[in-house]
């Protein structure tokens, strides 16, 4: 199997007043198989919209999106999605949720049941399966989005936000968890997130985007993401590289939010 090709992708979206914003453009990247990346930059960059276009949620204007050397068309089970909210069936317990995959693709019962109780011990919900979701924290709940989206197999996992409404506590934690389902699985995942701090420790690849047209700004291979594999995250955050780079970055982006909001009032 091979990786995947984000092959100048370029979005934009006609509005009814007969204007049109251009999202993405001539967007290019090759991604390869078990490559953890995360993705950040300005509100307004494209992130989530690149991501919904791999996702197979939109089309691109132009461009295409290849995965195993087949071009996307759609949403497909090669790719699973974790959103911001968990996004789970509130009329199913935990259990149901993560089987719901297995269960649809027509898995035998038997083999669904193995699957589901695997993930529950290894997202560490195993007592909780029986649970609504409802009576769960905020933190669990992904657990159990993470869980879903792992039973359909998918070769590669993209990630929108999904611990940013969660408080600073648990969202470490689910950072660990993230760490250690990458290094235990070898999917390849995408990370979309507004934190610089998560983005140096969730990716051993690192794209920063520029604002609008959306496109790649910046690229960094990191070491952070295989340190914090196993390892107490705040050790991490210790490291003087790890404080360079996140300064280095934070200017970066601190530049171009103060670039959009000038372009803003000098429109207005």
């Amino acid at each position: 199997m091979t990786g995947l090709r984000i092959d100048d992708i370029s979005m934009r979206f006609d509005l009814p007043n007969g204007s049109s914003v251009q999202a993405l453009k001539n967007v290019s990247l090759d991604i390869a198989e078990g490559e953890l990346m995360s993705v950040l930059g300005p509100s307004g960059c494209g992130k989530t919209t690149l991501l919904n276009i791999v996702a197979g949620f939109l089309a691109p204007t132009s461009g295409n999106i290849v995965l195993h050397e087949q071009v996307v068309r759609g949403p497909g089970p090669e790719r699973g999605m974790v959103f911001q909210q968990g996004a789970l069936f509130e009329w199913m317990n935990v259990r149901e949720n993560v089987a719901f995959g297995p269960n649809m693709k027509g898995m035998p019962k038997a083999e669904s049941a193995e699957i589901v109780d695997h993930l529950l011990e290894v997202v560490g919900l195993q007592d909780f399966k029986e649970k609504a979701v409802y009576e769960l924290s905020g933190g669990m709940q992904q657990r159990v989005a993470l869980a879903r989206c792992l039973a359909n197999d998918p070769d590669v996992i993209l990630m929108d936000e999904p611990l940013g409404a969660l408080d600073a506590l648990t969202r470490e934690k689910m950072q660990g968890l993230v760490l250690k389902l990458w290094k235990e699985t070898g999917k390849t995942i995408i990370l979309i997130t507004h934190s610089v701090e998560e983005a140096l420790l969730l990716g051993e690849r690192l794209l920063v985007m520029a604002p609008r047209p959306g496109r790649i700004h910046r690229e960094y291979r990191l070491p952070f993401a295989e340190m914090g594999v196993g390892q107490d995250l705040r050790e991490v955050k210790k490291d003087p590289a790890f404080g360079e780079r996140r300064e280095e970055i934070l200017s970066m982006i601190w530049d171009m939010e103060e670039e959009i909001m000038g372009s803003t009032e000098s429109a207005a």
